[in-house]
């Protein structure tokens, strides 16, 4: 009699797990502070050819905000100090792109592994963009070119720190360093031998402080365009982490079970 028993299998990666991976939420860890530290080398490195190249910051808006105040009460001032077109499309591409990620992020979940990557690799590819342009294009203080380049970075930077802030970790704000050089210098435990805040804000400015240095080397000896592509190289390498960040436990409900009750 012939056996008619269904023939066994190889079994398939499920696509359940798959998508139940990318849609776990990342957990806030040393890990994560890792990510975030690169994060701020590479804004640093953008600053560090942005405000030479166009007169304003891609991520620093409190300087943006300065400049353009001072673009409204002496215009005069205008092309010698700062460019009141560059600061404009900084200030506004990099409010625009928060806005978007912060508001989409409330919807699907600021810490899904999937946002997390997307936003990240996004912001990856603005970066590289505004390279390439500054590479194949030149750069130019002012025109249409060097708005688009503006508003490329700004963007990528405006997304980052919305990012940045749904990992839970204020003290890595990965751009805007006034808050944190206040932070530290008036934390009650500042010479605790252990303090994970106080650690945190170091880590980010002498990150930032590295970042700044090393694009400066960078633009003094090869150019703008080289220092933006090592930036959005770091900005890829995060991208790439994120896949490898542990998923944030579920909490569980009562206490631990298998108690018996007397």
């Amino acid at each position: 009699m012939a056996n008619n028993a269904p023939t066994p299998t190889t079994p398939q990666p499920s696509k359940s797990k798959v998508r139940s991976y990318l849609n776990s939420p990342v957990r806030s860890n040393g890990f994560a502070e890792l990510e975030l530290i690169l994060l701020t080398f590479c804004i640093g490195l953008q600053d560090a050819v942005s405000f030479p190249d166009f007169h304003c910051f891609a991520s620093n808006q409190t300087g943006n905000t300065v400049f353009l105040v001072l673009a409204i009460v002496l215009p005069e001032m205008n092309g010698e100090m700062f460019v009141t077109a560059n600061i404009a499309v900084a200030l506004g591409f990099f409010l625009a792109a928060a806005w978007l990620t912060g508001q989409v992020g409330h919807i699907v979940g600021p810490r899904q592994r999937w946002w997390l990557i997307f936003c990240n690799f996004i912001q990856t590819a603005l970066v590289f963009a505004a390279s390439a342009l500054q590479y194949t294009r030149g750069v130019e203080l002012t025109g249409d070119r060097t708005l688009v380049a503006i508003g490329l970075l700004a963007s990528a930077a405006g997304s980052q720190v919305v990012l940045s802030r749904a990992l839970g970790m204020t003290e890595i704000t990965t751009a805007m360093a006034t808050a944190a050089w206040l932070d530290l210098v008036i934390d009650p435990k500042l010479c605790a031998l252990k303090n994970r805040s106080r650690n945190r804000r170091v880590g980010f400015l002498s990150s930032l402080v590295l970042g700044t240095l090393v694009g400066a080397f960078i633009y003094k000896s090869v150019g703008s365009p080289a220092a933006l592509a090592v930036s959005g190289a770091g900005k890829l390498l995060v991208t790439i982490m994120f896949f490898f960040n542990g998923a944030e436990r579920e909490k569980e409900e009562g206490s631990v079970k298998g108690k018996e009750e007397v």
